[in-house]
């Protein structure tokens, strides 16, 4: 009885352990330019503020929510020892931000397999597709993303349909290549 309890007790702690990791955090930054060509239009992450969430070697993928309203997937990008979160133009006149201004950021360790939702319509092309699926996983996780992204924002379902197995085409003949 005691190995049992003391198993539970080892169990326990580990999920705890593990919803941890996963706890979203909540801070404030101020939108930057880079003085990079093309300049980039980032928010700064400090470093220890996503330390629980041990990522695994370069996969900083990461759920975003700015100031409470838009939700996105994406990649925290090192830099001088701390983070930062890029930008779009769309993203920023959606949120009305502009150079300066303070944005809260909460974020929670992405954890998909592929660093965002995988569509319905591709998962289902998949399923019949061993080859495809094979060939798909094969892929580096960006080049996954990348075409789960090309899926994702089509918003008629048969042209998304359409798009994922023409992603499966594309794939097989590049790798044939």
């Amino acid at each position: 009885m005691r190995e049992k309890w003391f198993f539970h007790k080892k169990y326990v702690k580990a999920a705890k352990e593990a919803k941890e990791d996963m706890k979203a955090v909540k801070f404030k930054s101020s939108l930057e330019v880079t003085d990079s060509t093309p300049p980039w239009h980032i928010l700064r992450v400090p470093k220890a503020k996503v330390a629980h969430f041990e990522f695994k070697r370069n996969l900083r993928r990461v759920i975003c929510t700015l100031n409470g309203k838009e939700t996105f997937n994406c990649a925290l990008f090192p830099s001088k020892g701390d983070y930062f979160i890029t930008l779009n133009k769309k993203l920023r006149d959606k949120l009305q931000l502009e150079v300066g201004k303070t944005v809260t950021i909460e974020l929670e360790k992405d954890g998909s397999k592929y660093g965002m939702p995988m569509p319905d319509e591709f998962a289902e092309v998949l399923r019949q597709d061993p080859k495809g699926e094979r060939l798909f996983n094969g892929l580096s996780p960006g080049n996954q993303r990348l075409m789960l992204k090309l899926i994702v924002f089509v918003k008629d379902v048969d042209k998304r349909i359409a798009r994922a197995l023409t992603g499966i085409l594309i794939t097989t003949h590049s790798i044939l290549q």
